[in-house]
């Protein structure tokens, strides 16, 4: 601890992302990333933009890609915004739209960044336990039960990957419409129906996605929130005030065409589904529990083991799954979807660790 830091700094507990290895050789299952490569034509694009003018500043609102995301879902170019990252893209949803008087609402099982970005921003909040089988409770969150200054969820969740119905959604948003409803939908196109289709009719939501996992950009770092124009105007507001150019040449062009190349999209994310479902098979088959997953990892544990000490044992083999020690959620492992190949490394490394 440095004695120049700021008050607020000494009080912060950092997010701790999953670990980037530079060892080779290793099975990486651990961070959600998709296993296979980006569109073709977005490494194209990419190619092409590296070429271009890149001592010039890009286009500070990425309005090609803003238009390429609303022709793609939908909405008006003015109800998207764009940001390096969905982190980053929450970051500023803290900052514009979630500091209140009263407590912003999240589960208590979510995405583990929530909390540090409370702390950082000086947002009150509260926990609001799933239930037993890890779901989300609509009802828990009704204003007559907990004052709530704004909501915010991961759907699917993660880390257990469930996915909170559609129709529950709106029914969370029609419980107070002067109440921001915040939609963290990251894993939403591997098995999901997004919320995008209701901000036309709810001005409080705000659905905020990434083209990290199912467009395999986790490298590019662009995310994208779509809302009501004004809660989108406030969002640009803050970014603004910080940082006018968020998405450089190169990100801007290779998010474009990843977007608008569908059929690499639809294929991928149909081989990540599938493989989905034969590695929670092939798990089960080794006696583990497997909650069930609309997203791109499944979270998984067995009753026989301690995960802590079984992801240990991975890693000495060379195969990263994510364990957190936190509670709750500590007797379970998260495991990314990855190749058939990673399958079968993985599941020979877990019957050797199993074994008696």
């Amino acid at each position: 601890m440095s004695r120049y830091w700021s008050p607020v700094v000494a009080s912060l507990k950092p997010y701790v992302p999953g670990e980037q290895p530079r060892a080779p050789g290793l099975v990486k299952l651990n961070t959600n990333e998709n296993p296979f490569p980006p569109s073709p034509r977005a490494i194209e694009a990419i190619r092409q933009a590296a070429d271009a003018a890149l001592r010039l500043y890009p286009d500070p609102s990425a309005e090609p890609l803003r238009a390429a995301l609303a022709e793609e879902l939908g909405v008006q170019p003015a109800q998207v915004f764009v940001g390096n990252g969905s982190d980053e893209v929450l970051a500023i949803t803290f900052q514009a739209l979630l500091r209140h008087d009263a407590p912003l609402l999240f589960p208590d099982v979510t995405y583990s960044f929530y909390p540090s970005f409370c702390a950082l921003y000086g947002v009150p909040f509260e926990e609001v336990p799933v239930d037993a089988g890890w779901h989300l409770r609509v009802d828990d969150y009704h204003p007559s039960r907990r004052s709530g200054g704004a909501v915010i969820f991961a759907n699917p969740n993660a880390p257990t990957g469930l996915l909170l119905p559609l129709g529950e959604v709106e029914r969370l948003l029609g419980q107070d419409a002067d109440r921001v409803v915040v939609v963290d939908e990251a894993y939403i196109d591997f098995g999901g129906e997004s919320a995008v289709s209701l901000v036309d009719r709810y001005p409080n939501l705000l659905v905020v996605q990434t083209l990290s996992k199912s467009r395999s950009l986790a490298g590019l770092r662009v995310g994208f929130a779509v809302g009501d124009v004004g809660l989108i105007e406030a969002l640009e507001r803050v970014k603004n005030s910080f940082n006018s150019y968020p998405l450089d040449r190169l990100s801007i062009a290779g998010a474009v065409a990843a977007v608008e190349d569908r059929a690499y999209f639809e294929r991928t994310r149909a081989a990540v589904i599938e493989g989905r479902v034969a590695l929670t098979d092939a798990l089960e088959g080794l006696g583990f529990e497997v909650v069930p997953s609309a997203a791109n990892f499944v979270f998984a544990r067995h009753p026989d083991h301690d995960s802590g000490e079984v992801a240990a044992a991975l890693r000495r083999r060379n195969v990263l799954v994510r364990h957190f020690r936190a509670p709750r959620v500590e007797r379970f492992l998260r495991i990314t979807v990855g190749t058939e190949a990673q399958h079968l490394a993985l599941l020979e490394a877990l019957r050797e660790v199993l074994a008696p």
